[in-house]
């Protein structure tokens, strides 16, 4: 899929995609002030079995690929990226000039303010396993569409339908591929399935609060466009939308358990580290059904 040219793109989506001023000019917290009391309390009653599920990987070396384990890179394991992450020319969460993240961090809307907010129902939804091979897994480059979501719904049943304030995560069954064959060299920044461009839509039309995938950047590479791009999903879904984007989560043992008992929905516990200022920061998160 080859979309128009970039800018034009990027204003499309950012005009039809913009949450400015939802929740008030000096919120910190985007999406996540969709996930209310009620939603807290509702995501607490799905726990029937008491069964909980890891879904982070392991810091060390063969996933990460770094040896120093004392400098926790926070895109280098299992994370939240915040509202405070940008790229290039564009303006942070509300407007704010790019200028505002300095080297010292985010000091109006680091990953630390969000915290206590990253509690919620969880859904699985697993298209690797609906749209992908007989492994369940979709190979490097497959975009992933609102019609794959949509069809992924379908098949997995109610518990999958995706709610206002649900944290949604997308298995690819890309961590399982390079875990399976130790090729772990293009994993971070090579090419990969994840989430397409035009599922921004979607994003926004559910009213999700957060979303994340078992890749290293959950939007897929190569990008969509003819010309140079970088991360332009993420360049709306997080200084537009404020919405969350995580990656790296290790989704595999969750997917086994939910395509064996048909429920796909979950507590999930999923609180960044709370670095001061930062804008993403190492998380690991726990499922309970």
């Amino acid at each position: 899929m080859i979309l128009g040219p970039l800018e034009e793109e990027l204003a499309k989506a950012r005009a039809a995609c913009r949450n400015r001023g939802r929740w008030g000019e000096g919120d910190v917290l985007g999406t996540l002030n969709l996930i209310d009391d009620a939603i807290r309390a509702h995501a607490a009653s799905l726990v029937r079995r008491g069964r909980s599920f890891s879904l982070a990987q392991e810091f060390d070396e063969p996933g990460t690929r770094r040896g120093d384990r004392d400098l926790l890179p926070p895109r280098a394991c299992t994370h939240w990226d915040g509202p405070g992450r940008v790229h290039g020319d564009e303006q942070a969460w509300h407007d704010r000039p790019r200028t505002a993240v300095t080297g010292a961090g985010d000091s109006a809307t680091g990953i630390d303010r969000m915290r206590g907010a990253f509690t919620g129902r969880g859904v699985l939804l697993d298209v690797g396993r609906v749209a992908g091979d007989a492994r369940g897994e979709l190979p490097d480059g497959f975009a992933i569409t609102e019609e794959h979501l949509r069809d992924t719904i379908e098949a997995q049943g109610a518990t999958s339908s995706v709610r206002r304030g649900d944290i949604v995560l997308v298995r690819t069954g890309q961590l399982g591929r390079v875990r399976r064959l130790g090729a772990w060299g293009g994993y971070a920044g090579g090419d990969a399935p994840g989430l397409s461009f035009t599922t921004l839509g979607w994003l926004h039309r559910t009213e999700i609060a957060a979303v994340a995938a078992d890749t290293w950047g959950l939007e897929v590479r190569p990008y969509e466009f003819a010309e140079p791009a970088t991360d332009p999903l993420h360049r709306i879904a997080i200084p537009a939308m404020g919405l969350p984007l995580g990656g790296m989560w290790d989704l595999d043992a969750l997917a086994e358990d939910c395509a064996a008992d048909g429920v796909h929905e979950f507590l999930l516990v999923a609180a960044p580290l709370p670095v001061t200022g930062a804008v993403g920061a190492p998380v690991s998160p726990i499922a309970v059904k």
